[in-house]
């Protein structure tokens, strides 16, 4: 299996301070930042999207001045702005495909992303022969599942890494999480990924080879 970490929108604007933070949303991005610390050699590649909206424009309706917080939002990841940019703790030099959004008009999914050259995000999974997605970031009930209900109606295995999310409101992060395993994702916490991982190391180790042992 070819997997792919997809992080969604671990932005200044969407942590602790930012125009629209999340509660948890520095957390996330520190955990992140560790996944890819320690456990990077387990994913093919490394996607990461941002919300890219304009400045001198209300990006289809998507800002308003009396947002209702459900289509319509404050001013928020401005291009350019400090707001725009990843969160601190998360290092971009470990990202491999860099994603925008949003830019003139409204997008949550991060398959409505394009790459910096005007690529589509399921063409470069598909070019690269990924066929199983790990999705991290924020928010849970806003871009992290409309990325995740987009990658599995593109046929794309998913899990979600619970403790590597964060949402706006937890009764609407909770209906998000229960949509997205009722449309197939898997979800699963980083004790998850470090089991998985230390089973794969214990059938490495099962499977060497004693160069000795028809001597």
């Amino acid at each position: 299996m070819v997997r792919a970490l997809l992080v969604i929108d671990v932005q200044n604007d969407f942590t602790e301070g930012g125009a629209l933070g999340v509660a948890g949303g520095a957390r996330v991005a520190e955990g992140v930042a560790e996944l890819l610390a320690h456990r990077r050699d387990a994913y093919d590649l490394v996607l990461a999207s941002r919300d890219w909206h304009e400045a001198d424009s209300d990006n289809g309706g998507h800002f308003s001045l009396v947002p209702d917080f459900v289509d319509s939002w404050p001013v928020h990841c401005v291009q350019g702005t400090a707001g725009a940019e990843y969160h601190p703790a998360l290092d971009a030099t470990t990202i491999d495909v860099h994603l925008t959004k949003g830019t003139g008009s409204p997008s949550y999914s991060a398959f409505e992303g394009v790459t910096d050259d005007g690529g589509a995000v399921a063409d470069v999974l598909r070019g690269r022969r990924v066929d199983a997605v790990d999705v991290v970031g924020l928010a849970t009930d806003h871009c992290v599942r409309a990325s995740v209900l987009d990658a599995l109606a593109a046929g794309f295995a998913v899990r979600v890494v619970t403790d590597l999310v964060a949402g706006v409101a937890p009764v609407s992060s909770e209906a998000a999480l229960a949509e997205m395993t009722g449309a197939g994702a898997v979800l699963i916490d980083r004790a998850g990924l470090d089991a998985e991982r230390d089973v794969d190391v214990d059938a490495d180790a099962g499977s060497t080879v004693d160069p000795g042992a028809d001597a």
